[in-house]
């Protein structure tokens, strides 16, 4: 009898955490053959207290990268949108031109230190009448401590820069690009590694074709890598689109003390200077004093480049920076997550249900439910950061992940939209200006098997929401 009575009233709670859903929707949904118990929704009207829909609202899902808002929105409060990270460069036994010793590179977490920027820092370091560096180059990793993690252990694909582990010195994400070149007659494409480090051997079968561009047309290459201790091979077969004009596709090939060596080596001889010496990880001595320090570009720019082209390293270094500021160096993803949870409680915001892994969505852990992240999106239209916070969310049609969905539609620039995708999870969340004016948050959580198609359903919602 206990047990009946358990199960009606379990019934009764879904029961009344749903409610019947927009016909396009619904239509969508089945078409998708996604059930409606797959999903989380929540629309709500900024300035009103009542949602337009909250479809199983209340329910903990896996929010793939729609938890960047989390972590960016947090990030803008604490950190503040002018806060900047430095990479300090010392030298032991200066003398003339010469570092008779090790050259070390301290890292603060700069989560957009390019090529450009590593030139530009090294120059600054050659006008400071350096030329021999003897010694090695040593990385000051301390100011996170990171777990361990192996980059195939998601998913398989360690290859994929979107599994580089975050660390405090991370040049150019650790990856290197592969572009595709069409020819000038546009009959070939000619297939480039940049930058072209000696560690990387890249072999190319790939021929190319004519017709139009697909969106897939990273479907028509396949990769296999073969990584060793210090080296890496890179071999691409398939063919490319010429009419796609140049493309690129970033790897996360070599170690972080491997890929800089390259890298370091590369621009140091480029700049006339002089070095034999390793990369390897390390500690500055106590008592040196900087001989330069680079200054990153400002979080509202790193966030911006963070939420537009869900960029993982950023988030996750953005998160570790957050605890690192708040409690204390080392950063850790614990310290980032209990920042973030600390705040919310500030704000009024009670997430039960909020498990904070690395504060990406590159994970199976993490989890929100549709109407608290609604909530935490209401409260940043009051926000004195939110024009840095919407701006930085793709735009329908126009720009980011967002760029190919709901071109030339009514809705056309009308709606900032943050996606997620993993195997099984399908998310969206952001604003939408309705044609009447309205500012409307939405977010769609889908976690099933077929989630992989949601876009339609999706854009169904937006489109509802852009209706009102």
């Amino acid at each position: 009898m206990q047990r009946c009575l358990s199960i009606l009233l379990l019934v009764v709670a879904i029961a009344a955490n749903s409610e019947p859903l927009p016909a396009p929707l619904a239509k969508a949904l089945q078409q998708a053959d996604i059930p409606q118990s797959a999903v989380g929704i929540y629309v709500r009207e900024i300035g009103s207290t009542k949602p337009e829909i909250a479809h199983r609202a209340d329910q903990a899902m896996n929010p793939a990268s729609v938890m960047k808002l989390v972590t960016t929105y947090a990030a803008l409060e604490l950190l503040g949108p002018a806060y900047t990270w430095k990479t300090d460069v010392y030298a032991s036994g200066v003398s003339g031109d010469t570092v008779s010793g090790n050259l070390y590179l301290k890292g603060y977490g700069d989560p957009a230190l390019t090529l450009e920027d590593f030139w530009l820092l090294l120059r600054s370091l050659k006008q400071r009448d350096i030329r021999v560096i003897k010694g090695d180059v040593v990385l000051d990793q301390s100011y996170f401590d990171v777990p361990k993690i192996d980059p195939n252990g998601f998913d398989n694909k360690g290859y994929r820069a979107y599994n580089t582990n975050p660390e405090a010195a991370v040049i150019s994400f650790k990856a290197v690009s592969v572009r595709f070149i069409p020819t000038a007659d546009g009959t070939s494409v000619k297939v480039v590694l940049d930058p072209d480090l000696p560690q990387i051997k890249l072999q190319s079968q790939v021929s190319g074709k004519l017709g139009s561009c697909p969106n897939d047309w990273r479907e028509g290459i396949s990769k296999e890598v073969q990584n060793g201790p210090h080296t890496a091979m890179l071999t691409l077969r398939g063919s490319f689109p010429v009419d796609c004009g140049e493309k690129s596709l970033q790897f996360n090939l070599l170690s972080n003390p491997e890929f800089i060596a390259g890298v370091f080596r590369q621009l140091w001889d480029e700049l006339g200077g002089s070095w034999q010496g390793t990369v390897k990880d390390g500690v500055v001595p106590e008592g040196e004093r900087p001989l330069l320090s680079w200054e990153s570009k400002p979080l509202a720019d790193i966030v911006r480049d963070t939420n537009k082209w869900s960029n993982n390293l950023m988030a996750r270094t953005i998160l570790l920076s957050l605890g690192a500021e708040r409690y204390g160096a080392p950063g850790t993803p614990a310290k980032g997550g209990q920042a973030i949870k600390t705040w919310l409680t500030q704000k009024g915001l009670e997430f039960p249900e909020l498990v904070i892994e690395n504060g990406a969505g590159l994970s199976r852990q993490e989890r929100i439910s549709a109407k608290n992240l609604g909530d935490l999106l209401v409260n940043a239209a009051s926000s004195p950061f939110m024009s840095e916070l919407i701006s930085s969310l793709p735009i329908a049609g126009i720009d980011g992940t967002m760029k190919k969905r709901l071109k030339n539609n009514d809705i056309t620039g009308r709606a900032h939209i943050k996606t997620g995708t993993l195997d099984g999870v399908k998310t969206a969340a952001g604003y939408v200006l309705s044609k009447s004016g309205k500012h409307l948050v939405v977010v769609f959580l889908v976690n099933h098997v077929n989630a992989g198609e949601a876009d339609v359903a999706q854009d169904a919602l937006l489109q509802w929401a852009y209706q009102k």
